[in-house]
């Protein structure tokens, strides 16, 4: 369990955070990945899967060293003064994803169970409440214990989508199509993707010393991004139709044409929305309970949830700019600031004080 907690546990936490706004619908992989084409996109995810591990494992020895576990602390350590424009950013990429989250919940309640779209909101609105309420260690139990199914599940599909399509898929991904930059694509999807790792730095609590959080760091990009890849792989054969599908997954379960895997797949799915929208509200309670703790206050526990509750309702409301408009401009924008404000500062100055920080205490 320890060995879990240290080494797979901020892995799973951030694969969870960010399969609903990176993944998890498939739009997120043809807009920054299969666009490339086939080649280009693996190429481009490779990218991201290294821009994801050398900024995780810088970002958790900085957490650990200063015992910065949410990002207030981190982030005032890291930028001083200048934090507040990380927290900016959070917000502005936590309402797209929230509302890309209450969209596809909808849908998913609406398409495959036949149920009125508000009630696939109102669900995950009550999920997203409960895990919130759970604090801390229900967080982590749910979120690795899911990770667990959707491995099986995504691989599952993979097989599935193999051996249907296995010949399209094999011309598509041998004939070495590249399409625009990959290079941009990859640093585009990382960008914007490492902005929920404020969800994961509940986690570095765990860490012990600077192996802990090597090793956490360089297993975190490819444990987020293997299901990525699967998907990537099941959908290539569909290049480049799959392109103008507004959500490729239920493109891709249509044509399997199976529908008691679309109704397991579908439950994944919501369960990772689910895990995504309670990660990232969760680290805005925390920054916000670290603000009473040093008013010598708790935050009460029906706090926690009504601005859990607030949030997503507010993300629904912009979930009606529609999933694909959502993701194209709203990724995109946000993409470039967190670039700017926290991953060349993580990999310069943070590298910087992490030094001082040793040798003071070195000498101490």
């Amino acid at each position: 369990m320890n060995m879990l907690r240290r080494y797979l546990l901020p892995g799973f936490v951030f694969q969870s955070v960010v399969i609903a706004g990176g993944y998890g619908t498939g739009r997120e992989l043809a807009e920054f990945f299969l666009s490339r084409g086939p080649l280009g996109g693996l190429l481009a995810m490779a990218l991201a899967t290294v821009v994801w591990s050398a900024v995780c494992i810088v970002s958790y020895e900085f957490a650990r060293v200063f015992r910065a576990y949410e990002y207030r602390s981190f982030f005032q350590r890291l930028l001083g003064p200048g934090w507040v424009a990380f927290e900016a950013l959070y917000v502005a990429l936590m309402m797209i994803v929230l509302a890309v989250i209450a969209a596809a919940a909808g849908s998913i309640t609406e398409e495959t169970f036949g149920l009125p779209y508000l009630s696939g909101v109102v669900g995950i609105l009550a999920l997203v409440g409960f895990l919130v309420f759970g604090g801390n260690r229900v967080i982590e139990r749910a979120f690795a214990g899911w990770s667990g199914v959707l491995y099986v599940v995504y691989f599952i599909f993979f097989v599935m989508c193999v051996r249907s399509f296995g010949p399209a898929i094999q011309e598509s991904l041998s004939s070495g199509g590249i399409e625009g930059s990959w290079i941009l694509g990859g640093l585009q999807y990382a960008g914007y993707n490492l902005g929920v790792l404020p969800a994961v730095l509940i986690t570095i609590r765990h860490h012990r010393n600077r192996r802990d959080t090597f090793i956490a760091g360089l297993l975190t990009g490819p444990i987020a991004m293997i299901p990525a890849l699967l998907f990537f792989c099941a959908i290539a054969g569909e290049y480049p139709g799959i392109l103008t599908a507004s959500v490729p997954v239920n493109h891709m379960l249509e044509l399997l044409g199976s529908r008691s895997f679309q109704i397991v797949f579908q439950v994944m799915l919501f369960g990772t929305l689910v895990e995504t929208g309670a990660g990232l509200i969760h680290a805005v309670n925390e920054r916000i309970a670290r603000t009473f703790a040093e008013r010598n206050r708790a935050l009460p526990a029906r706090t926690r949830v009504a601005a859990a509750l607030g949030l997503l309702g507010l993300g629904a409301v912009i979930a009606q700019f529609g999933l694909t408009d959502l993701i194209a401009r709203g990724y995109g924008m946000i993409t470039y600031g967190y670039l700017l404000v926290f991953v060349l500062p993580v990999l310069t100055w943070g590298i910087v004080l992490i030094r001082r920080q040793r040798a003071a205490a070195q000498t101490a």
